[in-house]
């Protein structure tokens, strides 16, 4: 796939998230903790993509290692920045990121966040735990 188009799948995808977390009842207006994703099979080509992820303003993760199901070994970081979810904000941070992914020959592999109210991040087992005090609640 060619970079132009890599950018362009990522910004439908931008849209259909911000999309299903503000349906889905996530707040607007508040700051997100946006985890993007970078990996790659050679260390050093990562390090060089984490450093210039360094030089956009993102916090980087250490590298972590993992196995594949193949049994193959990669190595990937989180590059994360605080912001609203803007599909405008995503837009430019994701196409950067990409061309850096591209210059040193890793993987962008998207970006993440979480559900967020007004008073920060809810976790899936904070949900859990909502229904189940709401199933209780109509049990009685």
């Amino acid at each position: 796939m060619s970079v132009e188009k890599e950018i362009e799948h990522q910004q439908i995808e931008n849209r259909e998230i911000v999309e299903a977390l503000l349906t889905d009842g996530s707040a607007p207006d508040v700051e997100y903790p946006i985890e993007h994703h970078m990996s790659c099979a050679n260390f050093d080509a990562l390090e060089k993509a984490a450093v210039d992820a360094f030089k956009l303003g993102l916090e980087v993760s250490d590298a972590e290692e993992l196995e594949l199901d193949d049994g193959a070994i990669i190595f990937c970081f989180d590059a994360t920045i605080d912001h609203k979810l803007t599909v405008e904000r995503l837009d430019k941070d994701s196409e950067a990121l990409i061309r850096i992914a591209v210059k040193h020959q890793v993987q962008y592999d998207g970006w993440g966040t979480y559900f967020m109210d007004e008073n920060g991040p809810v976790f899936d087992d904070e949900l859990d735990d909502e229904i189940d005090d709401e199933f209780d609640e109509d049990q009685k």
